[in-house]
């Protein structure tokens, strides 16, 4: 059963933290040159609008990527409660197998097959003749506590990749599958799939991320709700997570108004 309370104090510690470290670096490098706003107000066309609006979008670049590392390490924390958690993935990988998935994805760019989870599963078979070592890094490389079922996941907080990225996602998170294969008893199961930590459409809209759907198999992707509901292993783990964010998202705001007060005055 899921522990909504433990969950609730891991997003109200998360926020805090994210927002007592944003405020503390941003007003501690206010005198700084190479600070991480005043490197990025040297654009003379945005200088030429006025300060404030050269403060605000080096601002935003900053607190786009600062706040989705946060929710990456804030999902970590939180598959703890009912995942054993890696971040990486080691072992033998098979040459046939590394045809095969070059042979899979030509199929997928060239649009002559629609990709499924049932592609890759031949893949398990392969585990024959010359080896070599690999060791990838994972997003997300959890085990079921209970059923003891292994998955991998690819998380882009927005999900935006280009065709070329979204290939060597899915090449990379294909070999870590057949390494899984190679060294788990032969019926582990194992499932990848690829996450966004929200919808860039809206959450109740379709993810139409076509670059992406062109290499990932509908069942293989957990987009926003879906992703947060695996990760707190409820189907309310989406609002319980958004909930307690909003109801602490104050912290964050407070912490936008004094670095703003500490740069412009």
């Amino acid at each position: 059963m899921v522990d909504e309370k433990a969950i609730r104090a891991l997003v109200k510690v998360a926020v805090e933290a994210f927002a007592e470290g944003f405020k503390a670096r941003h007003e501690g490098e206010v005198e700084n040159p190479e600070g991480t706003i005043n490197m990025k107000i040297h654009n003379v066309f945005i200088e030429a609008l006025g300060k404030e609006t050269q403060y605000y979008t080096a601002l935003v670049r900053s607190l786009d990527s600062s706040l989705g590392n946060m929710l990456e390490k804030l999902a970590m924390n939180i598959a703890r409660l009912s995942y054993v958690v890696k971040k990486e993935v080691n072992g033998p990988l098979n040459v046939e197998q590394t045809a095969k998935i070059a042979e899979i994805l030509e199929k997928y760019k060239r649009r002559e097959r629609e990709p499924k989870t049932e592609d890759y599963q031949c893949l398990r078979e392969l585990n024959i003749g010359t080896s070599r070592n690999k060791r990838h890094d994972s997003d997300y490389y959890l085990i079921d506590r209970d059923s003891k079922k292994h998955f991998l996941i690819e998380l882009k907080i927005g999900g935006d990749l280009d065709n070329k990225k979204a290939r060597s996602e899915k090449e990379a998170i294909l070999e870590q599958f057949c390494v899984l294969s190679n060294v788990l008893p032969r019926n582990t199961g194992i499932k990848i799939f690829f996450a966004t930590a929200y919808n860039r459409f809206g959450e109740n809209n379709e993810w139409r991320q076509e670059r992406v759907k062109q290499f990932f198999a509908k069942d293989e992707l957990l987009i926003g709700k879906d992703f947060w509901n695996f990760i707190c292993k409820s189907p309310d783990g989406y609002h319980i997570v958004l909930s307690e964010y909003r109801k602490n998202a104050h912290t964050i705001n407070e912490a936008l108004a004094s670095i703003r007060r500490t740069y412009l005055g």
